[in-house]
């Protein structure tokens, strides 16, 4: 097998703080008082860190007297707002997990989520209530609570009791959240994070997302999604920046709310860059508060970066991760850009890059990228097979993507060994389009790749196989899958093909796919 060659992060080792993840975001919530913590970026709205830590510890009381604790599991479903963290926190202080569901799911996806994860009660909003009522059919789901108020639902702020210290958990056993993720291939499993996986990467970040006194941040990106929760709602609240929260991401309300509220961090994905990049409309808009935009959730290109950097006139810097790393491993430091770099190895991290015959790569080699650190998830939630396929004995975990490491550390993914599709940033697990296009009367065979896409990154295309005597449009093929999945999990483009290339064990062999596209 060789030696073992291990790329150690660069940057200097941080302290991990012991505590929950709510004790690490108001840490100083006392101290911090009238401070505004958040700004609901539609409405105005404004949370200071002592009034939503107050929220938070009496929703907590609130939960923890009507016996929701540690074993207990809370689904939000919910775009961004002030309260989407009232409701996370409080279920964590009471010692719950929360599972965090996308609100654009189908009520399938959903009740798939509801039942794996076995959450007791959903939070949601009362424009949602439908949706969720037809969601819990046949779940462990026995209450619908809302932000506000509608017919049939419990208000959350009817659940406030007195307040609560942190019920007392094991840090590094107990589960704080529950994102759902595809890994690297498959169906959405959860992904079971501790509290100090959640901590520890937020402690991690500290040599490469630095602020100042008074920043403000912009959440465009979904708290749903791992990115959203850790790095904007958990990593800026811990570190004294206001995070101004929209529920979801609009170019002009964006650009604007920038220039009113003097923005100075920006994290986006890819797509959001290239609007930065292209769009006429920035140049009506005063960006010149801005002193970072951040990118992660997927490759971003480096010319793309560079002229977008130079458009709003900051310094545009892209991170990696994955929902099973808490989310980051790897990050730009302010300053430190490099075109086509994923940034440093995080703190208290290390990496293997590990080619296809299992040989350790020294640097600039090319292999798959292993990550060992206190970021690495638990493992998947009930599904002990697929969570030994991604974190071996020793505790590297296997990404899935194809990596190389230069000399001062810079890591740059090269390429993607995993199946899944990137669209906008959010996961398409061709896996289970497949699996539903299969059910269609008149598909014999069918494989779903990621198509290289400017705007989009990837859009996921079918290669459909017909039965013999059956015959189907491509546009019949599209609108099957349309009611059932999320609008992000479409197929954008079909053909037609006389067979799907497999493997002698039956895999579908994607690679020559997209080397015929």
């Amino acid at each position: 097998m060789g030696m073992t060659i291990i790329h150690s992060s660069p940057l200097p080792d941080v302290e991990i703080p012991r505590g929950t993840i709510t004790d690490l975001v108001f840490a100083r919530a006392d101290e911090l008082g009238d401070r505004i913590a958040m700004i609901e970026g539609v409405s105005g709205e404004e949370w200071s860190f002592a009034r939503l830590f107050e929220a938070v510890k009496c929703l907590a009381g609130g939960l923890s007297a009507r016996g929701f604790g540690t074993g207990s599991t809370l689904a939000i479903m919910a775009p961004n707002m002030p309260e989407y963290a009232v409701a996370f926190h409080g279920a964590v202080r009471a010692g719950g997990t929360v599972t965090t569901v996308n609100p654009t799911y189908t009520p399938d996806e959903i009740r798939h989520q509801l039942i794996d994860s076995g959450a007791s009660m959903i939070v949601t909003l009362p424009a949602a209530m439908e949706l969720a009522a037809a969601a819990i059919v046949d779940t462990p789901v026995n209450e619908i609570v809302v932000f506000g108020e509608a017919e049939g639902a419990t208000s959350l702020e009817s659940l406030y009791g007195d307040p609560i210290d942190q019920v007392a958990l094991d840090p590094a056993e107990h589960i704080a959240v529950l994102p759902y993720s595809s890994g690297t291939t498959g169906l959405p499993k959860g992904v079971m994070l501790t509290h100090r996986n959640l901590v520890a990467n937020i402690a991690q970040m500290d040599h490469v997302l630095t602020y100042g006194e008074h920043e403000l941040a912009l959440a465009a990106l979904p708290f749903f999604h791992i990115y959203g929760m850790q790095v904007l709602m958990n990593g800026l609240l811990a570190n004294d920046v206001t995070v101004v929260s929209v529920p979801r991401f609009d170019l002009v309300q964006a650009l604007t709310l920038i220039e009113t509220h003097h923005i100075t961090q920006f994290f986006v994905v890819p797509p959001m860059v290239l609007a930065l990049a292209k769009h006429p409309v920035i140049d009506e808009h005063d960006l010149s508060s801005l002193n970072l935009v951040f990118s992660g959730a997927a490759p971003l290109g480096a010319e793309l970066a560079r002229e977008a950097s130079e458009r709003v006139g900051c310094d545009v810097v892209q991170g990696y991760g994955m929902t099973e790393l808490s989310p980051v491993s790897h990050a730009t430091p302010r300053g430190g850009f490099r075109p086509g770099s994923s940034g440093l190895t995080v703190s208290n991290t290390e990496c293997r890059i590990v080619d296809e015959e299992g040989v350790d790569q020294p640097v600039d080699g090319v292999g798959e990228l292993w990550i060992r650190g206190p970021q690495v998830m638990k493992g998947y939630l009930n599904n002990a097979e697929e969570t030994s396929h991604t974190i071996d004995s020793d505790g590297w975990l296997h990404t899935g993507d194809v990596a190389k490491i230069d000399a001062d550390g810079h890591c740059y993914i090269v390429d993607r060994l995993k199946e899944l599709i990137k669209y906008k940033g959010f996961q398409v697990p061709p896996a289970e389009l497949e699996a539903l296009l299969l059910t269609h009367p008149a598909i014999a065979d069918v494989a779903v790749i990621g198509i290289a896409d400017e705007e989009a990154g990837e859009l996921p295309k079918a290669f459909v196989v017909t039965k013999p005597d059956a015959s189907v449009s491509a546009e019949e093929v599209q609108s099957f899958v349309k009611g059932k999945v999320a609008s992000y999990k479409q197929i954008r483009i079909v053909e037609f093909t006389d067979e799907i290339p497999k493997s002698a064990s039956g895999k579908i062999l994607r690679r020559l796919l997209r080397d015929q596209t």
